[in-house]
């Protein structure tokens, strides 16, 4: 695991390859409309599977998403792994999800 540093000492996992062709094959089957790709994720990252590093931060940002668009587990899982997270982390990773979100509404317009 490599870590890299951010605002106040954290630091930001770095993925692996594998981490980025499961991200990757999990946004097209997100495109073609399974909204349990973006729980998938959500999964890998909080349990450290798939390829991934486990990053909680990544975890909630994608269980957020997920829950969003209508998956119910994916916001008892937030919620879950919420706990285990300081306000910072929850604030960073719901910065991510509300980028990844304006940055899907900037390409569909």
């Amino acid at each position: 695991m490599q870590l890299t540093g951010i605002d106040g000492g954290s630091g930001k996992i770095i993925q692996g390859a594998k981490a980025e062709a499961l991200v990757a094959d999990c946004l097209a089957k997100y495109e073609s409309g399974d909204i349990d790709a973006l729980y998938a994720l959500g999964v890998a990252f909080s349990t450290g599977s798939h390829g991934t590093v486990c990053d909680m931060i990544e975890a909630h940002k994608w269980f957020n998403i997920a829950a969003s668009k209508g998956h119910e587990e994916a916001s008892w899982c937030r919620a879950d792994i919420s706990d285990e997270m300081t306000a910072r982390e929850i604030a960073e990773a719901q910065r991510r999800a509300r980028e990844w979100l304006a940055e899907g509404r900037r390409k569909a317009a």
